[in-house]
């Protein structure tokens, strides 16, 4: 039973269905002619407007903003880890769009600055850590030391490096 609905969820599957045929015992096998067909639209795409005044160039310039928009609100779904937050005053609604708007705007002058997607810049910059030493003589706070990769991320986003030594606070 469990092997019969799998069956038919993958031939019903809108995606993957077309591309897989049934034999008379019930297995399922990848239709290569089906194959064969479809590849020869990969790499295209068509684009239907209803605006005549625009050139082919502005079509495919507005679908790929468009591609770029939906992409950037996929960002701020999982790149910035955005749940659904349950405002009910319209100040705090604005106030969290406002906000989520510009940690995406951050997020993309971080990457075009330094060619680099977001996860691979924060990944990189989460290593760089503050130590804490304490001794019967004071405390003193010391970063670790730049990797050649933070230190081209922030040459890039135009950041001077943090101070090596943060502090140094002697006990009296």
């Amino acid at each position: 039973e469990a092997h019969h609905k799998a069956t038919c969820r993958l031939r019903s599957h809108p995606s993957y269905g077309k591309y897989l045929r049934q034999l008379k015992d019930g297995t399922l096998r990848i239709d290569k002619q089906a194959v064969r067909e479809a590849e020869k639209y990969d790499g295209k795409y068509l684009i239907r407007t209803s605006d005549d005044t625009l050139s082919a160039e502005d079509v495919a310039l507005g679908y790929k903003q468009l591609v770029d928009i939906e992409q950037a609100f996929r960002t701020l779904k999982s790149t910035l880890e955005l749940r659904p937050m349950y405002h009910r005053l319209e100040d705090r609604i604005r106030a969290h769009v406002l906000l989520s708007w510009l940690a995406l705007l951050l997020v993309r002058i971080v990457e075009i600055r330094t060619h680099e997607s977001w996860p691979k810049v924060r990944d990189e910059c989460e290593r760089l850590m503050l130590g804490h030493f304490s001794s019967k003589n004071g405390d003193l706070y010391q970063r670790t030391e730049l990797t050649a990769k933070q230190a081209l991320f922030l040459a890039a986003l135009g950041l001077e490096p943090p101070p090596k030594i943060l502090g140094i606070h002697p006990r009296t």
